[in-house]
């Protein structure tokens, strides 16, 4: 069975996931997932986040291929993860066997201001004033992104510490911006399955960047009724079943050369 691979988003790493990697693979019946921080992200912290989605799928790749899982791979990504993995599929088609892109958006099927919604742009300024006050800015981003609240002690304790241990540079930061505001796919859907899941609750992207997505490529689409933008934080039970229900119902695509 293919290796899956998780690619978290903007200044995020591998322990923002949480739950999720253990549930996936209760879930899907696979190995251990493969997760891989971003350049400038937790283990690659003091790297230089490249300035364009390009250079970080080489990056990606590079770390992939040095785990020694073998291709293709099933790609799950989040975000500017999830630009990052469809680069990866839309140029290396013989590698991705499957693709689940979570809350992404990119030109030139979403508009800058459904991308980054701009009610939250002051929000976002202030997140960067705050960049180096842990408790600030993760508390900021936890409003942002996390419309599920009964774990935000806990929460915000872990990412403050995650913070910490392996701070991501406000040059990095928006470096990462820059790349997500760059980027641009192909218009033609990648070669691979590929499913689409968005939060009907987001409010950094608007979720009709992930329909409008989806609507292109002509994939299928599932949007979840109340969960913020980092929808496997709000709701990883359902994240996963939904991933592992896809699966099932498409099983004469999962052996893909």
């Amino acid at each position: 069975m293919s290796t899956w691979v998780l690619l978290r988003g903007l200044t995020r790493e591998t322990r923002h996931w949480g739950a999720l990697p253990a549930v996936l693979r209760d879930r899907t019946d696979a190995g251990d997932p493969l997760l891989i921080d971003l350049p400038g992200n937790g283990d690659f912290a003091r790297l230089r986040s490249p300035a364009n989605v390009a250079s970080t799928v080489g990056f990606v790749r590079l770390a992939v291929l040095q785990s020694g899982a073998p291709a293709p791979y099933r790609v799950l990504a989040m975000s500017l993860g999830g630009m990052v993995a469809t680069a990866w599929a839309q140029q290396y088609p013989h590698e991705i066997e499957r693709l689940v892109l979570i809350n992404t958006s990119m030109r030139p099927f979403s508009r800058a201001v459904e991308r980054l919604r701009p009610q939250v742009w002051p929000e976002v300024l202030r997140i960067a004033a705050h960049w180096r006050d842990s408790p600030v800015a993760e508390a900021a981003i936890h409003r942002l992104t996390c419309n599920r609240h009964d774990t935000v002690a806990s929460d915000l304790a872990d990412w403050i510490s995650i913070r910490e241990q392996a701070p991501v540079s406000r040059m990095n930061a928006l470096r990462q911006l820059w790349a997500a505001a760059r980027f641009r796919a192909d218009d033609l859907a990648p070669r691979c399955a590929t499913l689409v899941l968005s939060s009907g609750g987001d409010r950094l992207v608007d979720p009709v960047c992930s329909e409008k997505l989806a609507a292109a490529w002509q994939v299928p689409h599932i949007r979840h009724a109340w969960a913020g933008h980092d929808l496997p934080h709000d709701d990883v039970v359902w994240t996963a079943e939904t991933i592992a229900t896809w699966l099932a119902q498409h099983p004469e695509q999962s052996e893909m050369s």
